[in-house]
């Protein structure tokens, strides 16, 4: 009859070589399924990039245009009438400004939110550009009193925030390519 040493030793002999068997089968498919995961989340990420990497830029596109059509001498060229009186450019100037603004909204989605605040300043800039020099022009004068005024403010600045967020928008795009 064996002893309870030679039992426990027979366990031990059986249990150690099961477990090393065991630990070992255990780590390598851990790594391999690391791996798998590894590789999978990159075609993942590939696809994404070539189905977001198109709309991302389209929405750089898009903003670029819209502070292109907001600028104010794009806006006066645009609207500007004749008979028309400042008061009248002034609101048709706005409106363009705030359908321009609703148009493109949903690209902020494809945006970062810094450059989304910027291009925000810059179209807040814009309206309270026209806002504070269309206070100081009659609201009957000729539309051009104001267009003239407005013109003379943009070509007196070095740089505006358009301008910024123009190129804003043209770092962060550089990125991407």
């Amino acid at each position: 009859m064996p002893t309870w040493l030679e039992v426990i030793l027979e366990i031990v002999k059986i249990t150690v070589p099961a477990l090393v068997v065991f630990l070992t089968i255990y780590f390598v498919l851990k790594e391999y399924l690391d791996k798998q995961y590894k590789i999978n989340l990159l075609d993942s990420r590939r696809a994404q990039s070539k189905t977001t990497l198109p709309l991302k830029l389209q929405a750089y596109e898009r903003m670029t245009m819209f502070l292109e059509r907001i600028a104010i001498p794009n806006l006066i060229f645009r609207l500007k009438q004749d008979n028309q009186n400042a008061i009248a450019l002034k609101v048709a100037m706005l409106i363009a400004i705030q359908q321009e603004f609703e148009h493109n909204l949903t690209q902020q989605v494809y945006l970062s939110d810094q450059l989304w605040k910027i291009i925000k300043i810059a179209r807040d800039d814009v309206v309270n550009t026209i806002n504070g020099i269309a206070e100081g022009v009659d609201p009957n004068a000729p539309a051009k009193e104001l267009a003239q005024r407005l013109l003379q403010y943009v070509d007196s600045q070095e740089e505006t925030p358009i301008d910024k967020a123009l190129l804003a928008i043209k770092k962060e795009a550089s990125v991407l390519l």
